[in-house]
């Protein structure tokens, strides 16, 4: 019996260490057009040297330095779609997502979920998930992992020319 309990132990706890995200499912996949922008990517971005009076350069730099992770997948396939639904709607549940925005608008539905961080205004995660964004129905599945400001994602949509991104920025402003 003892056997049996401490090699069960031993399963869950690896599966802490090398578990994925709830979404690196999609990665690879031939209906999925993947970004993934990694910690060590990020701080190199960071470490880049610019001129002194380029502000906003400089704030998007000071952002890199705060980013974990950035995942963006988008299809067009409706069955793609309709997964990364249900894997969106199962993480929101279990994730301890709190919303921020969602809008409908001529069959575009966005929402915009965010994990806040210990300091008010601070956030660890941010989730978007976009249906039907633009004529060819495409869904976009955002996750950006990190200790970061709000008020900070609007620099990082303009200059990474993120998918979904303008709907992004607009519930960012102001918060």
């Amino acid at each position: 019996m003892k056997k049996i309990i401490v090699t069960i132990v031993l399963i869950l706890v690896s599966n802490v260490f090398f578990a994925q995200s709830a979404f690196d499912k999609y990665d690879g996949q031939d209906d999925v057009t993947s970004i993934i922008v990694n910690k060590k990517m990020f701080q190199m971005m960071g470490s880049v040297k610019v001129d002194a009076n380029d502000k906003e350069t400089q704030q998007y730099l000071t952002l890199m330095k705060k980013l974990d992770n950035l995942k963006v997948f988008t299809t067009t396939s409706t069955r793609v779609s309709t997964e990364m639904k249900l894997s969106t709607d199962s993480y929101i549940k279990t994730a301890g997502l709190e919303e921020l925005m969602r809008t409908n608008d001529s069959g575009k539905n966005v929402r915009i979920l965010v994990k806040s961080g210990a300091v008010e205004g601070q956030v660890k995660e941010l989730l978007m998930f976009i249906e039907g964004s633009n004529k060819e129905n495409e869904t976009v599945l955002m996750s950006l992992t990190g200790s970061f400001d709000l008020s900070e994602i609007s620099v990082l949509t303009d200059k990474m020319k993120i998918p979904g991104g303008d709907d992004l920025k607009k519930a960012t402003i102001g918060k």
